[in-house]
């Protein structure tokens, strides 16, 4: 069947920020020009890039602070994803951390879902998300609801897991997950991709090390900034969040914390970045190879999806443990001139928009053609 004539739908979580979810869905959109993507919430705002294309949203995008406050309405969102009429389509692409993946489909039409992890608040990540829950002065109430749901949330989650015909995750990291969770081995892997002709190799001097983070806690961007403050070394943390003042007051002389800075301004630090730091454990990891598609190598935590993308000694060195002293050495050993700036960009540009949008259709249509023979 040609992709022509294909009926497709792309449907998403919510669409209400920026991130590493909302790349996939766009490159998904641009492989799928036709196929209409429904969500929970839109905040074209938010994420300006989707305004021309066919969003269908739910019930809840006229519901109280849901644009902002999505995450109060979880069981909510199941009921919204549940209530989407997708009949009409030969193949469904959920892209979904948590309820998309939920949408109840007819017997012939394929669902295919880009699982970035099973559900983290009911999983994986439920104590860090009851101790911490980020609702401002809604925090309490939350945490005591949250125990009174949390069960049936759970047993909705592994129903809703089940109505997936075929997984594809970004990293063997999350598969592993998936197998734990959702009982479904080998997962198969399309990393997601970055935009690596957004980054520019430049020969000239270099400013020192790079941060490109969320402030957040998990982050451990602390980490990086306490190592240079030690050794002295130039470091500039770019990005927003709850840590922002904190590691602020934190930054010795040799370190600046910018905060959110533009496209253009974060493209220029990469190119005069020597060296990027990368501290937490992550599911993917996109920063490390917008780095190298920069000409940067990286100096990463060696834990979760970046023992996916960063090659010892070619492309960037890992430290072993998430603490000051382990970074330190690792910064002491580390010299930019013993990596070559082009083995980087082209080791980034296996991971470009274009290569992930090539693998994408073909896993569709290869599945397609295994649906229909059952």
């Amino acid at each position: 069947m040609a992709d022509k004539k294909l009926r497709v739908a792309i449907v998403h979580d919510w669409l209400t920020n920026q991130g590493g979810a909302e790349r996939v869905v766009m490159a998904l959109h641009k492989a799928y020009p036709d196929a209409p993507i429904y969500t929970s919430v839109f905040n074209s705002e938010a994420v300006p890039q989707f305004k021309d294309a066919d969003v269908r949203t739910s019930f809840l995008q006229k519901w109280p602070l849901a644009k902002s406050k999505h995450q109060l309405y979880p069981m909510l969102r199941t009921i919204a994803f549940e209530s989407f009429d997708l009949s009409e389509y030969d193949v469904v692409i959920s892209s979904s951390s948590a309820e998309a993946k939920g949408v109840i489909t007819q017997p012939h039409t394929l669902h295919i879902c880009y699982l970035y992890t099973p559900t983290r608040y009911y999983w994986s990540n439920y104590q860090e998300y009851a101790k911490e829950t980020g609702f401002g002065i809604l925090s309490p109430f939350v945490k005591l609801v949250l125990p009174l749901v949390v069960n049936k949330m759970r047993q909705w989650d592994i129903a809703a897991s089940e109505r997936v015909d075929q997984y594809v995750t970004q990293s063997h990291y999350i598969a592993s997950r998936i197998e734990k969770y959702y009982r479904r081995e080998n997962t198969p892997v399309i990393n997601p991709p970055i935009s690596a002709s957004r980054f520019k190799v430049i020969d000239g001097p270099k400013e020192g090390f790079l941060v490109v983070s969320r402030l957040v806690p998990y982050k451990r961007v602390d980490l990086a900034i306490q190592a240079c403050n030690e050794l002295r070394l130039p470091l500039t943390v770019i990005g927003g969040g709850s840590e922002l003042e904190r590691l602020k007051e934190m930054a010795g002389p040799t370190v600046k914390v910018t905060g959110r800075l533009s496209d253009q301004e974060i493209e220029e630090a990469y190119a005069k970045a020597s060296g990027f730091i990368f501290t937490s454990e992550e599911d993917f990891g996109l920063t490390p190879l917008e780095a190298n598609a920069a000409g940067v190598p990286v100096i990463a935590y060696g834990a979760g999806g970046a023992l996916e993308t960063v090659i010892e000694g070619k492309t960037g060195s890992f430290f072993e443990e998430q603490t000051v002293e382990s970074l330190k050495e690792a910064l002491e050993r580390f010299n930019y001139k013993d990596y070559d700036p082009k083995f980087l960009r082209q080791h980034a540009e296996k991971f470009d928009e274009a290569e992930f949008i090539k693998k994408i259709k073909k896993f569709v249509e290869d599945k397609l053609k295994e649906y229909k023979k059952i």
